[in-house]
């Protein structure tokens, strides 16, 4: 049985999702906004945003909300325990090019920690869900992280988002060091559902840097909770998932084995001394 807490979250990532459906066919009358340098906004991601908040508020009016395009917001009285961490279209940049491949990820923090994720697909209607101590489930079945034992044959996903464009030939160099194992590499444009499709064994380890919690909250605790990994560059905790941290913070995913073993590669490749 879903805590009340997830059924409040898939009620509104549907709602969500329903937003971004209805727009999918527009795209050329979409208002959008350029965030920073290459990273862009339309006014479907507020649209889908204000019916998530809207449908969070109504359950739980005093937990505080971090969203990408709202920011963090108190709530009625003031600082809460409990924090929503809110993307509402993860894959902007899909979205507005017609690619199918973005979602909605909404995660519920005790704290700094995740205590409930949702990753959801409106596409593909698939629903990944997590809770602590809960496991992990996509379309109410138990998933898994993948089982592989190094970096042999794997699948690898990974991220180049246009804050970290200054490090982008140590992340050349780090994908070329990994591809002497690897099967391959993909970039799919979404942090949300790299993170849902590691937990699900779909991608055996996901890496990549200056990413926000929003981006991240639900998914790592999914993975988490199919039996993998989190961590950062050196191995280290990934910090709190309930408030922004500046350029976003470097994050790697996957099994304990493989998690490990790419940890280990970012470091001999030199891409992990670019974060100090």
């Amino acid at each position: 049985m879903l805590a009340p807490a997830v059924n409040i979250m898939v009620k509104a990532a549907r709602a969500g999702g329903n937003i971004l459906l209805r727009h999918m066919h527009r795209l050329d009358a979409l208002n959008v906004v350029e965030k920073d340098r290459l990273d862009y906004a339309s006014e479907v991601d507020g649209l889908a945003e204000e019916a998530i908040v809207r449908e969070l508020r109504r359950a739980n009016p005093d937990y505080a909300i971090l969203g990408e395009e709202g920011g963090a917001q108190k709530g009625n009285r003031g600082p809460s325990r409990y924090t929503w961490v809110i993307d509402p279209l993860d894959g902007t940049s899909n979205y507005l090019h017609g690619i199918p491949h973005w979602c909605v990820s909404i995660a519920l923090c005790e704290g700094p920690e995740p205590l409930h994720g949702v990753v959801f697909d409106p596409l593909r209607n698939e629903l990944f869900i997590a809770s602590r101590g809960g496991g992990a489930q996509l379309n109410d079945k138990r998933i898994r992280v993948a089982e592989r034992k190094d970096l042999s044959g794997t699948m690898l996903a990974t991220g180049f988002p246009p804050r970290e464009r200054a490090r982008v030939d140590a992340h050349l160099d780090c994908i070329k060091l990994l591809l002497k194992d690897a099967e391959d590499v993909r970039r799919t444009g979404s942090a949300a559902l790299d993170l849902a499709w590691v937990a699900a064994g779909r991608c055996d380890a996901y890496f990549e840097a200056g990413v926000q919690p929003w981006d991240i909250a639900a998914g790592v605790l999914l993975v988490r909770e199919a039996g993998g990994r989190v961590t950062d560059f050196k191995g280290a905790a990934t910090g709190p998932m309930h408030i922004a941290m500046g350029q976003g913070r470097p994050l790697i995913a996957g099994n304990l084995k493989v998690t490990d073993a790419l940890q280990k590669a970012i470091v001999a490749s030199g891409y992990a001394k670019e974060f100090g």
